[in-house]
């Protein structure tokens, strides 16, 4: 299997259900069909797309639209993008700040917006202002539009045991004998993106790196707040950090609890 023979599958797992449980079983039926040399192929391209994926720029990109990162959720990000197909995950590899155009970060402005009614009632003599909100459903965003997908990552796996008949077997060993080295997870002293490390605390280094991102979250959002510091390392610099946009989480929490 070369790299057409995998987009090809992505994509027709995607064509062939209508949900992401529904999808994760096709995926995995068929590539347990396949001979396990070709399962992994699959692994390798999967690999190859994710450690494409993996820069600085497009971690900045994870953490604007989902409101908070992590090592994991970036993987999960890249997870999901791969997933969207191969038109999508190339134009945004290519320019991180154009996933703006990718209907699925569409409608997820979309549903951020229509999550719930504001209403706003003022007493009669013009004291007292009470500000209603209503949810219009019990998730910000359903699960099947979650921009994070990380059972999608475990499909190959999940055939190669199935097609060896052994629950221990998995491809990354075959995948790594072929020279192929996974980038995620950071997990090992001084992994990190690719790409020149920059200071996410930098308005102006974030504003000229994405700056359709940044207009638009400061136009349909909030206004522009500075972005945080850089992720903290830890005493033993290990990819296991967390950061959080505290204007994004005061958002949903207003919109939990007015």
């Amino acid at each position: 299997m070369d790299m057409n023979g995998f987009w090809d599958l992505v994509e027709r797992s995607a064509q062939q259900s209508s949900s992401r449980r529904e999808r994760l079983d096709w995926l995995e039926d068929h590539l347990a069909r396949l001979p396990s040399e070709e399962i992994v192929d699959y692994e390798a391209c999967f690999t190859l797309c994710a450690n494409r994926a993996c820069t600085w720029d497009m971690y900045a990109v994870c953490w604007t639209i989902i409101g908070s990162g992590s090592s994991d959720g970036f993987e999960y990000f890249v997870t999901w993008l791969i997933s969207l197909g191969r038109d999508s995950y190339e134009k945004v590899t290519e320019c991180p700040d154009r996933i703006l155009e990718l209907p699925q970060v569409q409608r997820l402005s979309e549903l951020s917006r229509n999550y719930c009614h504001e209403r706003t009632s003022v007493s009669a003599d013009g004291t007292v202002r009470l500000l209603r909100l209503t949810r219009v459903r019990q998730q910000f965003w359903p699960n099947d539009d979650w921009p994070e997908f990380e059972l999608f990552a475990y499909v190959p796996g999940k055939a190669y045991a199935r097609a060896l008949g052994d629950d221990e077997a998995h491809p990354g060993e075959a995948v790594a004998a072929r020279g192929i080295t996974r980038v995620f997870p950071f997990l090992t002293n001084g992994a990190e993106p690719e790409g020149e490390a920059w200071d996410f605390g930098d308005e102006a280094e974030f504003t000229r790196r994405l700056p359709r991102l940044v207009r638009h979250y400061a136009a349909t959002d909030h206004p522009w707040t500075p972005w945080p510091s850089q992720p903290f390392w830890g005493d033993e610099r290990t990819r296991a950090w967390s950061f959080h946009d505290r204007t994004a989480r005061e958002r949903r929490m207003r919109h939990f609890y007015g």
